[in-house]
């Protein structure tokens, strides 16, 4: 087996994916107040994720990789439209839910969820590149079994109590997350050399680094999941604040 597909399984088995809030919401089962504080919640992680993006883009020292960073920040964007830009995809979202943007910015984030976005922030923008590379590739090899939960979930509430839900934000990301997972595959292949045979250019020390970064962003995604779902999480990650967030970062 591969490195790649070692990591690949490693991602899958995770509770970032495996949990009791994501099963609870798959069958629909969330109330109203629950499924509005998901909303608001989740809309943290869309709106800085290009910023958390471009953070990785700017200190990744590997051609290839950034290139395949380049395509992943260019389609969270819009792909050169901006009526398709991802987080404005997601105030049509809230829109629909009759959920204000600016109460839905001002609202302060649960601890679980400042935890996971400014987690994220610390592993994109490391000067570690294996670490960052892994935390990208943890994030972007959960996504689909992610997007297989919340869309049908979000299917039974437009079906019972909101007609009106707008989910292309949704339906748009399951769609891309293919193209997002061969950037990683292609990109984790760049360093990896090929197969991960001999010539490797990612060394047994930088694989562990890759691993860490990782295990580290799933593990404050699975935080942000249980602070959904107001329970502790088995496994917290720390991580050192990081500057410059403070002020957008409400609560």
């Amino acid at each position: 087996m591969s490195f790649y597909e070692q990591v690949r399984a490693d991602v899958l088995r995770h509770g970032a994916i495996n949990n009791s809030y994501l099963d609870r919401f798959a069958a629909g089962g969330l109330n109203d107040r629950e499924f509005r504080e998901f909303a608001v919640e989740f809309y943290n992680f869309s709106r800085f994720f290009p910023r958390i993006l471009a953070a990785q883009l700017v200190n990744t020292e590997d051609e290839a990789v950034a290139d395949e960073l380049t395509r992943v920040l260019y389609s969270e964007l819009g792909d050169g439209s901006v009526k398709h830009r991802h987080e404005l995809l997601y105030r049509n979202f809230l829109r629909s839910l009759g959920i204000d943007i600016h109460a839905a910015m001002t609202t302060p984030m649960r601890p679980s969820t400042r935890a996971y976005i400014e987690g994220m922030e610390h592993l994109y923008s490391s000067g570690n590149h294996a670490m960052a590379l892994g935390a990208s590739f943890g994030l972007e090899n959960m996504a689909i079994t992610m997007w297989d939960h919340l869309i049908p979930g979000l299917r039974r509430l437009q079906g019972t109590r909101y007609p009106d839900m707008d989910m292309t934000y949704f339906v748009f990301h399951r769609q891309l997350e293919s193209e997002h997972e061969r950037a990683m595959e292609q990109a984790v292949g760049a360093v990896e050399g090929a197969n991960g045979a001999a010539g490797s250019l990612m060394s047994e020390s930088e694989k562990g680094d890759f691993r860490h970064g990782m295990h580290a962003v799933l593990d404050y995604l699975e935080g942000f999941w249980m602070g959904l779902e107001h329970q502790p999480v088995a496994a917290q990650v720390r991580t050192q604040p990081v500057q410059g967030l403070g002020s957008e970062l409400r609560g």
